[in-house]
Parts: C-alpha cells; structure tokens; sequence
C-alpha cells in the first residue's frame, strides 16, 4: 500500500544536480627572493570540477607596479595543480588565470647581483689596488659602497657611482684604492624603489 507521503515523493519531479561554481586559484612562489636573473618557480592549485588540462596565464608587473603584462601560459594536470619558472630582473608582482579563476597577487623580491673583483688580491703595502665590478640590472649614476670589514662591521671607504656599459643590461664601476694591511672587502648596492639591496661575494687582500 502506497501512502500519501510516498505519493507525494513520486510526484516530485527529478533535480538534477547543479554545476560545481568555478574554482579558486592559487599562486605561491619558490624561493621567494632571488637574486636578478636567478630563477623562481611559481604554482598553484585550482579547485573545483574540470580542473585538470587547464590553461593558466601568468601575467607580472615589475616595480613600481602600474599594469600587468603576459609572461606565459602553462597547463594543470589532473590534480588541478601547475607551475611556471620565471626569471625577475627586479621586485615583481605576479597573478594567473584559468578560465573565470583569478588568484590573488603575490610579490617576489630581487636583489641586486653585484660582482666585486681586485687588480691585485697579495698588493705590496701601500699599493693602489683597483676594485671594480657590475650591477644588474643597470643602475647608472647611481652610488655603490665599497666596504671593509673592521671590528664592528662593514665600514664605507668609497662610493663610486655606477657607469653605463654600452649594449648591456648591467651598470659597471671602479674605484682605487690603497691598501695598507689584509682585509676584506665587498661592494654593496643600497636597493631602490624596484630593487632590494644585494652585496657581492667578499674577496681578501694580503698584503706582503
């Protein structure tokens, strides 16, 4: 026997079952610092249904931020995860896309690659050594500092500004000095708007 409950099930129609809203997208970078020119891999999650072979569009807008442009696509895999290697020349701001997904924006800092070299590392006491090196990316006119290591820490002993190099993305400069007792040396750049600061490897002088 059929009760009026059970009439009144068989009377609703069937629903059928409503399309998962689009998913959310993810975005996270390693490392998230890096030197200018090293490189940087970004990746995410997207979630929901149909998220696997999915077209993610990674676009950047480098420092100070104004608009973004594309860097490239990639493709989710079954999971809905992906991944992209970039390689910032300064502090950038990055975001994907994957169809109505949107991630949030994520920043990645770079420092300076800063190179350091001396005329002459076992100088006579007294000598002028020359120190010279690069900046990347270019950064002409602007001041470096030349530093020593003392008791307390690392002390300025000259500030050259950086030049241009014709036909390159980096800046150069050069400085001489005397050097009257062993030390170490290294060349930092301050950072700017768009750039962190970043110190060269440190180089010894032995002086005989």
């Amino acid at each position: 026997m059929i009760t009026i409950a059970a009439v009144g099930l068989l009377a609703v129609p069937a629903v059928q079952a409503a399309k998962p809203a689009p998913g959310a997208l993810t975005i996270a970078a390693s490392p998230t610092a890096v030197k200018s020119g090293g490189s940087v891999t970004l990746s995410g999650k997207l979630t929901g249904s149909n998220i696997g072979g999915r077209t993610v569009r990674i676009r950047s807008d480098e420092f100070p931020v104004s608009s973004f442009s594309n860097v490239g696509t990639t493709t989710t895999n079954a999971t809905g995860d992906w991944s992209f290697v970039v390689k910032p020349s300064q502090n950038t701001r990055y975001t994907a896309n994957a169809g109505k997904a949107d991630s949030p924006n994520l920043d990645v800092t770079v420092r300076a690659a800063v190179t350091l070299k001396l005329s002459d590392r076992t100088p006579r006491r007294g000598q002028r050594v020359t120190f010279s090196g690069r900046v990347c990316p270019e950064r002409d006119t602007i001041a470096i500092a030349l530093q020593r290591r003392s008791a307390t820490g690392w002390k300025t002993i000259a500030s050259p500004a950086l030049a241009d190099i014709p036909g390159a993305t980096c800046s150069s400069y050069s400085v001489v000095k005397r050097v009257r007792r062993n030390g170490r040396f290294r060349a930092r750049f301050l950072g700017d708007a768009n750039l962190a600061a970043g110190n060269s490897r440190v180089k010894r002088a032995r002086v005989h």
